[in-house]
């Protein structure tokens, strides 16, 4: 059995939304360098409060190890604390799966992430016109702005509340 890695210097809730998003991202079978390598960068930033380069390098790499578990949205949900945090992960869960398509002629979100946002949202268990709401946010928001810059600037909010 593979040993899981030491705990990081990031809080548990941080880690929940860092596993929940990774696993969203996860969803069609594969994870992309390129959203690894965004993910990395950012969220080290988030939860790092120093510039130091060392320091940032450590944290991604720790966080480079979680990203790399792919565990179970049934598993991680339940440790959700409030409304708002399961509000987050629906729109980071939703805009991970629409950010991308493997291919030019693939639909934004694929059969695969279809079936596990259709997942989330029931695990999340939020009413159905708040769903409707948050997609329709996300689906609206400025698609100039990064997949990755959009959920760091949700999550900084998040913590700052």
């Amino acid at each position: 059995m593979m040993q899981p890695p030491p705990p990081p210097s990031i809080n548990p809730r941080q880690m929940n939304l860092l596993r929940i998003v990774a696993s969203m991202a996860w969803s069609d079978g594969q994870l992309a360098t390129e959203e690894v390598d965004l993910m990395l960068n950012s969220f080290s930033r988030l939860f790092t409060a120093s510039d130091n380069p060392q320091q940032l390098q450590m944290v991604q790499q720790e966080l480079r190890d979680y990203l790399m578990q792919n565990l179970p949205l049934d598993e991680l949900i339940p440790q959700l604390e409030s409304q708002e945090e399961r509000e987050l992960v629906l729109q980071l869960g939703y805009e991970v799966i629409s950010s991308s398509s493997r291919t030019p002629d693939e639909p934004k979100i694929n059969a695969d992430e279809a079936v596990a946002y259709q997942k989330l949202v029931q695990l999340l268990n939020l009413p159905e016109d708040v769903v409707k709401t948050i997609e329709a946010k996300a689906a609206a928001d400025d698609p100039k702005e990064g997949i990755v810059d959009k959920m760091v600037r949700q999550v900084q909010k998040f913590m700052q509340s």
